[in-house]
């Protein structure tokens, strides 16, 4: 694993980097604790904890022991971390400089880097450690409904249910559909998000009481779950009603255990995603190794078709937690065996999905879509599906369809929340065009720009006439119909455009050029956007 994977993987709550001379792309070996009279043993690539050094002299033997035996790098807390000594002399050996945040334990740090590198398997082996970590969870939750005398749950920040107590009889319907859905409904969290439980578990440390505030649930009470800055998730008990305040303190002091579990199981989780989305990236770009990746990724036997989902939120913590939903509702369709190697790229989340699934001749497509559809809430993702790739090389090209339908959704090209590229082909074709007429600023040749001007000057129709027109290949009644007038008003109007610049309508080319110009407006290759430069009405 490389030092910049690793420090990716356990996050900026517990790790940031401080100086990096030779860059972080350096690989890593294990991990060592520093012994203080440099009596341990180190071998090249090891990352060094220096536990519990604040003066500087010693910070400076260590980073000079490190370097003599080419250290991995070395982990140092504040001050000596960012001692301005400590640093030029890593920089000068050559020796990268990790800062770890004060509230993380060693201990914690320790567990946590170990399971990060541990982890580093699951590419060869198929399996990461969440399987792994999922028995301790279950195990704690046991151990903290013991402490609170209720039954709980242990959720992550985007409310999905990691593990749960015995014990669940006690609680009520909108727990039992908690468990069963391993997320919590969405009505219910809308109850409690408008309650301000989630802006208190961001902002608080300790216990949260919230009374029933859902018609048919009990009341709870919450601990956050908290590493640094960064919120992990929390604990929520159903308890009959306020709580003693000794029994409160107990609950929430469990949450330092729950934060080393979560923290651990987010960067087992983290490093999977980081495998799974190279992987995947690999395969969809065509890239070298594809033909190994697919394999990898059990894409043994086709057809595919490649679906790309666009969330739409401002908020960007938001819109990062809608991505991460729909990835891990593609990854595994609810009532469905099937697993869709999926990943986050660019901002998208890109899925492989066996062809009779999806698109228009699948069996269940709709059923999928919609499933997809109702991860995020108001407004609904955009769903592009690209077209069938028969072999893995296929699937790049699968993606680039993928890619231009769902531009066109998000341009309102097409104004719907999902589509299919073998149904949406012409306009893609015709979007291609307008952006190569734009690249090559065709629009200003000729004497098309005359009539643009002269509209926004006098309130004319002739660019949108002289399209319709065009279009329906000088049929004077269709192109009528197709602006909502009579044809004698259409006849009229090609007149009278004629009279503002002249036009040999009776050209061929002259026909092509200005209707190529004129779809090259319309679907967004000109200044203005297509209904300011072509207009549709009468």
């Amino acid at each position: 694993m490389s030092l910049q994977r690793l420090l990716s993987s356990v996050g900026p709550a517990v790790l940031s980097g401080v100086c990096a001379p030779g860059g972080t792309a350096v690989p890593v070996g294990d991990v060592v604790i520093a012994e203080p009279d440099g009596g341990f043993d180190l071998r090249p690539g090891d990352v060094v904890l220096g536990v519990n050094l604040t003066d500087r002299e010693p910070a400076l033997r260590l980073l000079s022991w490190c370097a003599e035996r080419s250290a991995g790098a070395l982990l140092l807390k504040a001050p000596v971390a960012v001692d301005e000594t400590v640093v030029t002399a890593a920089s000068a050996a050559g020796i990268p400089l990790v800062q770890v945040e004060q509230q993380a334990g060693w201990a914690q740090v320790v567990s946590l880097l170990r399971a990060v590198l541990d982890s580093e398997g699951y590419a060869d082996s198929g399996s990461g450690t969440a399987g792994a970590e999922a028995g301790d969870l279950f195990g704690l939750a046991d151990a903290i409904a013991a402490v609170i005398d209720a039954p709980v749950t242990i959720e992550d920040r985007s409310s999905r249910v990691l593990a749960y107590s015995a014990r669940q009889e006690r609680g009520d319907e909108a727990r039992v559909a908690t468990i069963m859905g391993r997320h919590v409904p969405d009505e219910v969290n809308a109850q409690f998000r408008q309650y301000g439980v989630f802006h208190r578990i961001a902002q608080d440390t300790g216990p949260i009481y919230v009374p029933a505030v859902v018609e048919g649930t009990k009341p709870r009470l919450v601990v956050p779950v908290h590493a640094g800055g960064d919120v992990l998730g929390s604990i929520w008990a159903i308890v009959p009603g306020p709580v003693p305040p000794e029994r409160a303190a107990a609950f929430a002091d469990t949450a330092a255990t729950a934060a080393l579990h979560l923290l651990r199981r987010r960067a087992g989780a983290d490093v999977e995603r980081l495998v799974l989305t190279d992987l995947v990236a690999t395969v969809l770009h065509g890239q070298e190794g594809a033909a190994d990746a697919a394999r990898r990724l059990g894409l043994t036997t086709g057809p595919w078709r490649v679906i790309a989902v666009g969330v739409r939120c401002p908020d960007d913590e938001e819109a990062e937690r809608q991505r991460l939903t729909v990835w891990e509702r593609m990854s595994r369709f609810r009532g469905s065996r099937l697993r869709s190697p999926a990943a986050i790229v660019g901002g998208v989340v890109y899925g492989i999905v066996p062809a009779e699934r999806v698109g228009p001749d699948a069996d269940d497509g709709p059923g999928w879509v919609e499933t997809l559809r109702g991860t995020t809430g108001k407004p609904a993702p955009l769903i592009a599906i690209g077209g069938l790739a028969a072999s893995v090389p296929g699937l790049a090209r699968s993606r680039e369809q993928a890619d231009d339908t769902l531009d066109l959704l998000r341009t309102g090209l097409i104004a719907r929340e999902q589509a299919v590229h073998d149904e949406v082909w012409a306009t893609v074709v015709l979007r291609h065009v307008a952006r190569s007429a734009a690249a090559a600023r065709i629009a200003g040749v000729g004497p098309l720009q005359q009539l643009v001007d002269h509209d926004r000057a006098h309130g004319t129709n002739c660019v949108p006439t002289l399209y319709a027109w065009l279009q329906e290949r000088g049929d004077p009644r269709a192109a009528a119909a197709r602006l909502h007038i009579h044809p004698n008003t259409l006849r009229h109007r090609i007149r009278r455009l004629q009279e503002v610049v002249a036009l040999p309508l009776d050209d061929p080319e002259v026909r092509t050029a200005l209707l190529l110009q004129l779809t090259a407006r319309q679907y967004g290759g000109a200044e203005g956007g297509p209904d300011d430069a072509v207009g549709t009405s009468g």
